[in-house]
């Protein structure tokens, strides 16, 4: 497969990898109707590290992201950074990445800053999950070429187009531009089932055998020319219309089937061509594949959702949201109870809008993530959350005006845990929040913050069919310089007379052990050194 090339991209290559991890803090004041581990979540903070820091517990977990990233058209006027000019887009270049950005044309700088956060995104989508993102011409043909990239072409599910725009107002000199694009993309395209179109036959009804429009010649599909045998007309081939030899629609043994369970008619046309026919019983389900171009009547335009979001927040907040009927829509093909939905773009929160609204129409549990970096994520993106929630009093829709229901826990980005930092003593992280990055930067295992906990003495904080895990570890340095953070025999012995009765192993994280690894190799017992252990990510 041909490969993408943009400037800067040696240098962004491995970024992602680089990324500290950094804890989510809950701001209670800030969250509405915090509802514990599980809640809703909106984060404010850049995207990237956001993103890393969701990795130890969501990890291969999340089933649907829709993203809505800066479509670069240059122009200064749109509300949500379109530039990768604007202050944040350099502030990113300056502070976050080894590229030099003076040296960088405007779709290469679009380029560097999407890599490494499809990385993450990527990580975080669950085998059998979706993503969907919403661009323009700008940034379409490179947007394609990277997923194919990240994602593999492969997984490529559809281009989507969406009628953006009503009118036939001028964009160009030749053509008005009235659509978008949302790219489509599977983490496994093997594992994905969308939902389609289902409707119930409410009479019997026949359908022609013979194939008919495109590719529709014997030469076409040469093994599908055969003969049927029917008892009044004899031998029976698929002819067209014009007397050239036809192809079926089915195999031989799917015609055998129908057959052998008469659910074949034949019919003498009045060209006195036999064509034969099935038989479709009254109450048969049909399915009929999702459409690539989106229902102007179902999704509406951009127009529609700065109506709403006026009528939820007030005027002049947010330039261009998109409608939550078009995200509610798209998460409705691929998601049902209890999935997760994330939004690493969230800008006015229309994603959470549309997660919450579907929930109330189908009684589902879905749960969403929004994570903006813009200073406005309180006061509009979880602000226009906090009031559908609640209700918003002159909506014309009685869901919404009752109030959709629901909770979020706002979050910030703690300090990141760095093993420098460690080292010196300069950022000792919790005891939760370090368990969790081991756990997932060592062995990949995605777990909660909240979850995580020293059970006794030892430090056992998880335990999963295989293995035990223990942590010597208290986030001050005068303890991790001392004999009690270091792993002794009379530890070990209590590890391993513990992990033996439960017929696992155990691995261990502390700042220094007194024990030979080939003694702790007998015991069943990997030592990881801290905070050297962190270097894996």
């Amino acid at each position: 497969m041909p490969r993408l090339e943009f400037k800067g991209k040696q240098h962004i290559y491995a970024h992602h990898l680089t990324i500290p991890y950094r804890p989510l803090e809950p701001d209670e004041k800030r969250s509405c109707n915090p509802a514990g581990t599980d809640d809703n979540l909106i984060i404010h903070g850049d995207n990237l590290h956001a993103l890393k820091a969701l990795l130890p517990r969501y990890a291969n977990r999340v089933k649907c992201i829709y993203i809505d990233p800066p479509y670069n058209t240059g122009n200064e006027g749109w509300g949500y950074n379109d530039n990768v000019n604007s202050p944040l887009m350099q502030q990113w270049f300056t502070q976050n990445s080894p590229v030099d950005n003076e040296d960088l044309e405007r779709h290469d700088k679009w380029l560097c800053m999407m890599w490494p956060r499809l990385h993450l995104l990527h990580e975080l989508l669950s085998d059998d999950g979706v993503i969907f993102i919403s661009i323009d011409d700008n940034e379409q043909p490179n947007l394609r070429s990277l997923m194919n990239e990240i994602f593999g072409g492969e997984n490529f599910v559809a281009s989507l187009i969406w009628r953006s725009r009503l009118g036939r107002g001028g964009t160009t000199k030749n053509i008005a531009t009235l659509h978008e694009y949302i790219v489509v993309y599977a983490k496994s395209i093997d594992f994905v089932e969308f939902r389609a179109d289902k409707r119930v036959r409410e009479t019997e009804s026949t359908e022609r055998l013979r194939q008919w429009g495109q590719f529709d010649r014997r030469e076409d599909a040469p093994t599908m020319y055969y003969p049927v045998y029917s008892g009044e007309f004899g031998e029976i081939y698929p002819i067209r219309s014009d007397g050239t030899e036809g192809r079926w629609r089915v195999s031989k043994s799917t015609m055998k089937d129908l057959i052998d369970n008469n659910r074949v008619v034949f019919k003498k046309q009045p060209d006195r061509r036999i064509e034969a026919y099935k038989i479709i019983p009254a109450g048969t389900e049909t399915y009929t594949a999702y459409s690539s171009l989106l229902d102007s009547e179902i999704v509406k335009t951009t127009a529609h959702g700065s109506i709403e979001l006026k009528n939820i927040l007030g005027p002049d907040k947010f330039s261009y949201p998109k409608p939550s009927l078009l995200i509610k829509e798209l998460i409705s093909l691929c998601t049902g109870d209890g999935d997760v939905i994330l939004d690493s773009f969230a800008g006015s929160g229309t994603t959470a809008h549309a997660v919450l609204a579907l929930n109330k129409a189908d009684g589902g549990n879905r749960k969403f993530i929004l994570i903006e970096c813009e200073e406005y994520a309180d006061t509009i993106t979880a602000e226009r959350v906090r009031r559908v929630i609640k209700g918003v009093p002159n909506a014309r829709d009685v869901a919404l005006r009752q109030g959709l229901g629901g909770s979020f826990t706002y979050c910030a980005l703690g300090e990141p845990i760095e093993v420098e930092a460690m080292l010196t003593g300069e950022a000792l992280p919790p005891y939760a929040a370090l368990a969790a990055n081991l756990l997932y930067t060592t062995t990949g295992v995605s777990v909660g913050v909240d979850a995580l906990e020293a059970k006794n003495d030892e430090g056992l904080f998880y335990s999963d069919d295989k293995n035990d895990y223990y942590l010597h570890y208290k986030p001050h340095l005068e303890y991790l310089r001392s004999n009690a953070a270091i792993l002794n025999l009379e530890q070990a012995e209590r590890i391993r007379d513990a992990s033996l009765n439960n017929g696992k192993k155990a691995i261990v994280y502390a700042a220094g052990n007194y024990i030979g690894q080939r003694e702790l190799t007998r015991m069943g017992i990997t030592f990881c050194q801290l905070p050297q252990a962190l270097q894996k990510t």
